[in-house]
């Protein structure tokens, strides 16, 4: 059996193999606390179900385990831990894996094994089992009350009003957020059908605000989104999402998102002027960089829907989004540049495009700089522009360095469809030079500074 020395490091008596120690026996471990003296066996205090450790360790998933229970190949928690002759412990299918790759050592010590011998340790796994046990026992134990008090909630909020319902909503907004059984509760007992009969022209902030984050943490039925898209209730999204703050507004377009999931949904929902201010407003806050990305998901999802595009146009989303990008991570600019390739789709767009002073040099500097799908859609826009005004814009995008980019796209590795385009865009610039200047224009020497 393995010797034990103490390891305050994990708050619980760690397995170190070859020290001086004491030889530490499950009564023991449990007596001296331990494992906080829970008793050994029974599922919820003398239950006497058999629990599985595996079926444990999988539905806990704990993010912070004691690291004598960790297995040091995986770096996961051992169900069928093994000792070799060096006095380590592993994960039994791990250091059989090891042996099968060819390696004749311990893999923590690097040490030759001079007996390959497989010792179950069986005091460790009697800890692992206790330990999360103990974890399991008081987790279900918490789903368990919160599933009642769920239920308790659900049935107060039928009849209070005023600060006492708003109190409520919170509450119930914390069970669904920690527990799934809150959530099925919720579901099951119709909670979504009164949670949404809150919504509608004399809602509140307080109360909406809390309604929306319950509601984006539930399954939503096909039913349920139908309600939801009641004009009376997407006005009261709406204005909730112009006027929180912005986690609340993050939740409103979460909830908006879903909606447009569903087979029925109408395109008059989101063709709604206060609705697309209100988003642009969170796309462009620089307070507050974790609404852009949820913000530009759903502006892609609206763009998807032709009818919009125009409207989106003449809220000036276009010159918005162009001020935005340099200050953007990689995933928003790619949804940035798919919005605006989609909306060059338009008349009205391209006009947009072609009258911002930035739409060419931002463009320019996002070729080959972060994807091949951002040089895509870049190259998409350019030519938009440049078709529409050949003579002009060509001039403005070989200034800003594009014939250079557009050579290195033709060099690259990118997709012969690219290159396609990126020869045209590059033809199309040299119409108003001669063949001399135009060279000179494409040196790399200004691309890479």
């Amino acid at each position: 059996m393995p010797m034990f020395q103490p390891s305050r490091k994990d708050g619980i008596v760690g397995f170190e193999g070859g020290g001086d120690g004491r030889i530490l026996d499950l009564d023991t471990a449990v007596k001296d606390g331990v494992l906080g003296g829970v008793p050994v066996g029974g599922y919820g205090g003398g239950v006497g179900e058999k629990l599985d450790l595996k079926k444990m360790i999988e539905e806990l998933n704990l993010g912070e385990v004691p690291s004598v229970f960790i297995c040091p190949i995986s770096l996961e928690p051992m169900q069928d831990p093994v000792t070799l002759c060096t006095g380590q412990t592993y994960e039994r299918s791990n250091i059989l894996k090891w042996f099968s790759l060819g390696h004749y050592t311990c893999p923590t010590t690097m040490q030759e094994l001079w007996d390959d011998t497989l010792t179950p340790n069986n005091t460790l796994y009697h800890l692992t089992y206790t330990w999360f046990s103990q974890k399991y026992v008081q987790m279900k134990k918490r789903s368990q009350d919160a599933e009642g008090r769920a239920s308790e909630l659900l049935t107060n909020l039928k009849k209070v009003k005023g600060q006492a319902r708003i109190q409520t909503l919170k509450e119930l907004h914390q069970l669904v957020v920690s527990h799934s059984t809150a959530r099925k509760t919720v579901v099951d007992e119709g909670g979504i059908s009164l949670l949404s009969s809150l919504l509608g022209p004399f809602t509140s902030y307080a109360v909406g605000s809390e309604v929306i984050a319950i509601l984006v943490n539930l399954a939503l039925s096909s039913e349920s989104k139908t309600n939801l898209m009641q004009p009376a209730k997407v006005s009261s999204i709406v204005d909730i999402l112009n006027e929180g703050s912005v986690e609340t507004k993050v939740n409103c377009v979460r909830l908006i998102e879903t909606l447009m999931e569903e087979k029925d949904f109408r395109t008059e929902i989101v063709s709604s002027h206060s609705l697309l201010v209100a988003l642009m407003r969170l796309v462009r806050d620089k307070r507050h960089p974790v609404g852009h990305l949820p913000g530009l998901g759903l502006l892609k999802l609206i763009c998807s829907h032709k009818q919009v595009r125009s409207l989106i146009v003449s809220i000036g989303a276009i010159p918005q989004l162009l001020e935005l990008i340099p200050i953007l991570g990689p995933d928003c600019v790619e949804l940035a540049l798919f919005i605006l390739d989609v909306l060059s789709s338009v008349p009205e767009g391209r006009q947009a495009l072609k009258d911002c002073s930035n739409t060419i040099p931002t463009l320019v500097k996002l070729l080959m700089r972060i994807s091949e799908s951002c040089t895509d859609y870049a190259l998409s826009i350019l030519c938009s522009v440049c078709k529409l005004s050949p003579e002009e814009c060509s001039l403005i995008a070989v200034d800003a360095g594009l014939a250079a980019k557009l050579l290195l796209v033709i060099q690259s590795g990118c997709s012969p469809v690219l290159k396609q385009r990126a020869a045209e865009l590059l033809k199309l610039c040299s119409l108003n030079y001669s063949d001399t200047i135009f060279i000179s224009k494409c040196k790399l020497t200004r691309t890479i500074q």
